[in-house]
């Protein structure tokens, strides 16, 4: 079964439209990134803007593959812009084995 890895960034209300547009912009740099990985099902970006939060949720074939993101330079980059724009991620990401799928 594949593994869901979640990593969640919450922000002030007044943040939304900056963090939106950072999170949008980032699709150039990751989009080739992430397709160069091993293991890569599916990734996805958004936001959240009633509850302040950003989210980027992927599904992986293994543990191991989804670890990967640890060490991805163009998200360490990025996450470093998204903290200076007022973002505060929840740590640790979580990599979370499947038991079930619709």
């Amino acid at each position: 079964m594949p593994v869901v890895r979640i990593s969640l960034g919450r922000f002030e209300a007044d943040q939304y439209e900056a963090v939106r547009s950072l999170l949008d912009e980032s699709q150039q740099t990751l989009i080739p990134a992430i397709r160069a990985l091993k293991g890569n099902r599916a990734f996805y970006a958004g936001v959240d803007s009633e509850n302040n939060a950003m989210t980027n949720v992927s599904v992986w074939d293994t543990r191991q593959d989804a670890e990967q993101m640890d060490s991805l330079k163009a998200m360490l980059e990025l996450a470093r812009t998204f903290v200076d724009a007022g973002v505060q991620f929840e740590r640790p990401i979580t990599n979370h084995e499947t038991l079930w799928t619709v």
